[in-house]
């Protein structure tokens, strides 16, 4: 009897443990939400089913961090949180591969292109170069440049973080864009090359969000996208408070994207 109740409690934990490891393997997709074009899933990987809960939402576009260690991608805010089951391959590049597949090439059903941010935390040129190697695996899902002529597909990469600029440029074909910064506003860089101009909003306006925003910070934001759109360039701000009284002023003035890590927050003020 002894042996037997051993035997009934070790399957039990068994189906414990191998539920939770399920849990933490995305799902395949089943999002049928409309597409947001201005929703962009910061940190994106620290969310329950990374990817998966974004689609959920309708967000088309995604952040990602990575390190590059022992020759893979891995997907985590912090090196001490790497852990070789959340590759940007398997959390990201499968699933939107096999989603884009059954949407007749598209991630949603007759929608945009969806951006995936991929920012280098560290050795961004060796990190680079294996995710040029990795893109290449994808060749069918990815926006490409080859020959000077820029081809969107179902997926656009964006390098952001420690950012290999020449190694970039220099690439052929190439697979990325680069996240550019304020600095660059002016830039004369392709829009293929230079798709997105991102920075800290703290770094640029003192407003969170609180009371009316005051005239000067208001048209200097408008400057900022007008200048961007000039260029065909989108333009987004990273550590903007989770406001809906500044992602309004964001949306008012034409930011492309609108940063958060409240996926549900955000998607109820977008469609609102």
């Amino acid at each position: 009897m002894i042996k037997f109740l051993w035997s009934v409690c070790t399957l039990v934990v068994l189906s414990l443990v191998n539920s939770a490891v399920k849990a933490q393997i995305p799902d395949k997709p089943t999002a049928s939400a409309t597409p947001l074009a201005n929703a962009h899933a910061h940190n994106d990987y620290e969310h329950t089913r990374p990817l998966l809960d974004a689609l959920d939402h309708g967000f088309t576009s995604i952040e990602a961090d990575v390190f590059l260690v022992e020759g893979q991608l891995l997907v985590a805010h912090n090196l001490l949180d790497v852990s070789k089951e959340r590759s940007l391959e398997k959390l990201y590049f499968q699933p939107l591969q096999e989603r884009a597949r059954a949407n007749n090439g598209r991630v949603y059903k007759d929608g945009p292109t969806i951006t995936l941010l991929v920012d280098i935390k560290t050795n961004g040129a060796a990190a680079y170069a294996s995710l040029h190697n990795l893109l290449a695996q994808f060749d069918s899902l990815i926006s490409v440049t080859q020959d000077g002529e820029y081809t969107e597909k179902a997926v656009t990469v964006i390098i952001s973080g420690d950012r290999p600029i020449q190694e970039i440029e220099d690439s052929k074909p190439r697979r990325v864009g680069i996240d550019g910064r304020v600095i660059d506003l002016d830039s004369d860089k392709p829009a293929a090359l230079l798709p997105l101009i991102s920075d800290n909003w703290t770094n640029h306006f003192r407003y969170r969000g609180v009371g009316p925003m005051p005239d000067a910070e208001r048209e200097k934001l408008h400057d900022m996208v007008g200048r961007a759109h000039s260029k065909n360039r989108r333009i987004r701000f990273w550590a903007t408070p989770e406001n809906p009284v500044l992602w309004k002023e964001l949306k008012d003035a034409g930011v492309d994207l609108i940063g958060t890590d409240d996926l549900a927050k955000l998607s109820t003020f977008l469609r609102t």
